[in-house]
């Protein structure tokens, strides 16, 4: 069922949300771009940008190695990956000749959320002070990643959950270290597992959270141990509005069309909703819940805005990671984008075949849409 149009009332709410605008000037619509490891970099985010989006989180920034100022990081600041980028190399479509329009509410990469990933309190806070040297407009903290790695030895992610003592102090450390120079925001999971111990443990995390003043939490309604597998509990998200009524909670999960975004806010009463799985492959996700606000239908990529778009994409990929990481990241998007294609079996066959940036830009201009 699709929800009513925004600005109307069903099941007793508003489906228009509630963004932070007052904490964050330009985040002014309900919905944005999770942190997605391997996908969510300046070139995805800028996109993304491109057809409304006016919010993203990074990739996770792993604050050990960023105190040790490891390889790779650079590619997260917001500006500097793109100072030597001219923008009319960037105009070989439609997409990039109308690029000053699209981003006109922002400055390149704003506002942008650096997500911190950690296990101690003190290198955390410590990363956090490091990240506010860079033109950051919030401090978001990753207790919520479910990959094994954040499982190993010293936990840290979505294991923190079952260890609500250390979670929590480590949102005080980073909040201190914070100060008040930005919001500071934590990502979470419904709990690591389905036990009454994870739960209770849940509940100690967010209401320590709360307690301690950060600015809103984003709540993915799976477990830890559900990593993506299964249905996302929306009812679970219900529960939080209702139980913490006071609190600014966003969604996060199942949400692959925009008319999720707000199927989901007038279901659980969410403040906010973070799109993830659903923006890889389709930046149109922003525009078509923009043209919902609006009381519109949402209109599909035409066959040459898919083109357009992935070449663009491609060319801001080999920009910012070179030629050879661009290949195996684009080859990715174009896979998800292939789900759109009416041959799309075959078109996912040839993404996955290919093995260079080259390769791939010839399969995306020789693709008939």
């Amino acid at each position: 069922a699709h929800p009513p149009e925004p600005g109307r009332r069903g099941c007793g709410q508003s489906v228009t949300g509630n963004p932070p605008r007052e904490l964050v000037p330009g985040f002014e619509r309900p919905y944005f771009l999770a942190g997605l490891a391997g996908y969510s970099d300046g070139a995805m985010r800028l996109v993304s940008r491109s057809y409304g989006c006016p919010f993203c989180v990074t990739e996770s920034l792993q604050a050990e190695t960023l105190l040790a100022g490891g390889k790779g990081l650079e590619k997260h600041h917001p500006d500097r990956w793109l100072d030597g980028l001219r923008r009319d190399s960037l105009s070989g479509s439609g997409f990039a000749a109308d690029w000053g329009k699209n981003v006109a509410a922002h400055s390149d990469d704003h506002p942008l959320a650096a997500q911190l990933i950690g296990a101690e309190p003190e290198i955390m806070a410590a990363a956090a002070d490091r990240l506010l040297s860079w033109p950051f407009e919030v401090i978001d903290i990753n207790l919520a990643c479910p990959s094994k790695k954040s499982r190993r030895r010293r936990p840290c992610g979505g294991s923190l959950l079952r260890e609500p003592d250390l979670a929590i102090e480590i949102v005080r450390a980073v909040l201190r270290a914070v100060s008040g120079r930005v919001p500071l925001t934590v990502k979470l999971r419904r709990a690591y597992d389905d036990s009454l111990e994870m739960a209770r443990a849940f509940d100690r995390i967010l209401e320590g959270v709360l307690e301690l003043g950060c600015a809103w939490t984003t709540v993915h309604a799976r477990t830890v141990e559900q990593r993506y597998d299964g249905p996302s509990t929306w009812p679970f998200l219900k529960d939080l509005t209702r139980r913490f009524p006071g609190a600014r909670i966003f969604g996060s999960g199942d949400v692959f069309e925009a008319r999720d975004i707000f199927r989901m806010i007038e279901e659980t009463g969410v403040a906010a909703v973070s799109v993830a799985r659903g923006a890889i492959g389709n930046p149109w996700i922003f525009r078509q819940a923009a043209q919902i606000e609006r009381g519109e239908s949402p209109t599909p990529p035409s066959g040459a805005e898919f083109r357009d778009v992935l070449l663009e994409h491609g060319r801001l990929a080999r920009a910012l990671h070179g030629e050879e990481v661009a290949g195996r990241l684009m080859r990715k998007f174009g896979i998800q984008m292939s789900r759109h294609h009416p041959e799309a079996e075959r078109i996912r066959g040839a993404f996955v075949a290919v093995k260079s940036y080259e390769e791939w830009r010839r399969l995306v201009e020789s693709v008939a849409y």
